[in-house]
């Protein structure tokens, strides 16, 4: 409801002004003193908003909440304009105002949701905002290459597709790109290693796959571990690598591109759509990086490396932590490729990127080192006056016993073998269920079946809950039809459009619209509720809102449903009952595809 959201915001503020022009504030964008504190009611009985604003303005103007409150409430019962689409204020409490839209405007906007194919979520533009033609990137997923992706770059990668998927569809252009880890000391170690035991790997394609090549690795990091000359060979073949020399860098795209292979068909699985741009990319930007810091005399040299001493952020002992931008050997590290990064991302085209947003999707034991990167790009002038940067963490993924998920044997769990076991599951699930509906399908239509439930299963469990925790993960919880979950929220999904295809569809779209029962007044609101949630989503970054509304809306939905008749009614009230069933099941559907998951014709 956010075009009656922003009408009653402004009457609001406008009315609070009248009364008290003291609360009037030339440095606000609005003119307001305060917020005008309008938000959702907290519960169904309070009515549709509340407005808290006789609290805060209580501390302003020397007044009880109460003699407030009752002021507002009279000024508005005399504005028509609030009149119109509101029933009149109550008071509750010590000066909250409870405010209920009017079941005309309701359906009204209603209404106008059926015409339109956003489902009322407001497109981003200039008039509302300024600075969105410029590009919002997100930096999510990131493997490492020669290592196999695992149960960790799960969350990494779906919670990142979700909020770009959000963000597009509320009109940002969006740059999805994958902060691949390819470069560095492994790989100078891992190809002094391949020249001993497998020299034909740095010259062929495909002469092995990554499962050897994560093998390779260990072997590699092992022996530089223990082998002083290897490790000394080992660097030297970084140093060639980064001087660029032929050999080494035609060994270093065979490598890459063997992984990148291997990560494509999981994203494929997945359905994720990204742009690789790895650290190598930032490799020409790092001495710009290091001279601009010293030239703004932030670099302070520290036992021989380049560093800048952190503001507000101390060690145990109290003294600042330093971000090392440049080691004392001379080389770069992770602190040094990210403010590359910020740098030419934020950097005007053709020399940069553009972005006036950055969002960073990682695990929150990242965050310190954000932190710290962020405040540097700060103090060097590298954010323009209207970015924004944005860490967005999430916890952990753990078993049932609530310990970090890893396989018998204590090895992390794959991500290949992770989405197989739930496609797995999945099909015996269908099958098992068709059997005892004496159902026949066919195997494609089977496996189709199975692979949508369990890839969307797996998505959404994670999804659903909130990504600053840790979450355990259940194959039975997250593959149930009952409860907060993919399949409760697919199979809602197919019984309305089964429901809709029965009908043969409503009369018109013109129809005067009417509802009388308290189950179809519920559905109402809960539809309209969509765009608030889409908004709230691409403000805060949690996709577990989405989640949560579209899981209540469903529930909605089937106590409506069942306790209302619809395709036994007669008309007027059988077509209006329809028109609900149809935009219930397009913002399932929307919903479902802003969360990355596939949806279906039938179960």
């Amino acid at each position: 409801m956010q075009r009656v959201f922003q009408l009653l915001k402004k009457e609001i503020e406008n009315t609070i002004l009248s009364i008290f022009p003291e609360t009037r504030c030339s440095e606000t964008k609005s003119g307001f003193i305060l917020d005008s504190h309008i938000v959702p009611a907290s519960k169904p009985e309070f009515g549709d908003f509340q407005i808290n604003s006789a609290l805060s303005l209580a501390k302003v103007i020397k007044q009880p909440p109460r003699h407030i409150a009752e002021a507002i409430v009279k000024k508005l019962e005399q504005n028509q304009s609030f009149n119109d689409f509101c029933l009149p204020a109550q008071i509750a409490g010590p000066g909250f105002i409870n405010l209920t839209i009017k079941n005309n405007c309701l359906a009204d906007e209603i209404q106008t949701l059926l015409k339109d194919s956003h489902l009322g979520v407001p497109r981003a533009t200039s008039e509302t905002l300024k600075n969105t033609v410029k590009p919002t990137i997100i930096d999510f997923s990131s493997p490492n290459i020669a290592k196999e992706m695992h149960v960790g770059h799960l969350r990494s990668t779906i919670i990142g597709d979700s909020i770009a998927r959000i963000l597009k569809f509320r009109g940002h252009p969006v740059i999805r790109l994958n902060h691949v880890g390819d470069w560095g000391t492994q790989f100078g170690m891992l190809i002094t290693y391949l020249k001993l035991v497998a020299p034909e790997a740095l010259k062929t394609a495909n002469v092995v796959d990554l499962g050897d090549l994560v093998e390779f690795y260990r072997q590699a990091k092992k022996r530089f571990d223990e082998d002083t000359d290897f490790k000394a060979s080992s660097r030297k073949e970084v140093v060639k690598l980064q001087a660029g020399d032929e050999e080494s860098l035609r060994a270093w795209n065979l490598l890459c591109e063997q992984s990148r292979k291997e990560f494509q068909i999981l994203y494929n699985q997945l359905e994720i759509d990204l742009n690789e741009r790895g650290e190598s990319f930032y490799n020409p930007y790092l001495e710009q990086v290091v001279l601009e810091l010293k030239q703004l005399d932030l670099l302070v040299s520290d036992q021989g490396a380049q560093c800048v001493f952190l503001e507000g952020i101390t060690s145990k002992n109290g003294r600042p932590l330093p971000l090392i931008v440049q080691k004392s050997d001379g080389g770069f590290n992770y602190a040094t490729t990210d403010l590359a990064a910020i740098r030419y991302r934020f950097q005007a085209k053709p020399n940069g990127d553009g972005a006036d947003r950055i969002i960073y999707v990682t695990d929150a034991g990242q965050a310190n080192h954000f932190s710290g990167v962020f405040q540097v790009a700060e103090r060097a002038g590298w954010i323009p006056e209207s970015g924004r940067l944005d860490h967005v963490p999430f916890g952990l993924v753990q078993g049932e016993d609530g310990k970090k998920l890893k396989t018998r044997s204590g090895d992390t769990v794959r991500l290949k073998d992770l989405l197989n076991e739930a496609v797995n599951r999945a099909k015996q699930d269908v099958e098992k269920r068709y059997q005892e509906e004496g159902r026949i399908e066919s195997p494609e239509f089977i496996n189709e079946v199975a692979t949508k439930i369990g890839i969307g299963a797996v998505k959404y469990a994670d999804l659903s809950q909130n990504r600053i925790t840790n979450y355990q993960f259940s194959f039975d919880r997250m593959l149930s039809l009952q409860g907060n979950t993919a399949p409760y929220l697919l199979y809602a999904l197919v019984r309305i459009k089964s429901i809709c295809k029965k009908s043969g569809g409503f009369k018109s779209s013109n129809l005067n619209l009417e509802f009388h029962q308290v189950q179809e007044w519920n559905l109402v609101r809960q539809i309209l509720k969509f765009d608030d949630v889409i908004i709230e989503v691409e403000e805060e970054l949690l996709p577990n809102r989405l989640c949560s509304y579209l899981y209540e809306l469903s529930q909605v939905f089937n106590r409506f449903y069942d306790q209302i008749p619809v395709l036994k009614a007669k008309d007027p009230s059988r077509s209006c009952r329809l028109i609900l069933c149809q935009l219930t099941g397009d913002i399932l559907s929307t919903g479902l595809n802003l969360l990355g998951i596939s949806t279906l014709e039938r179960m």
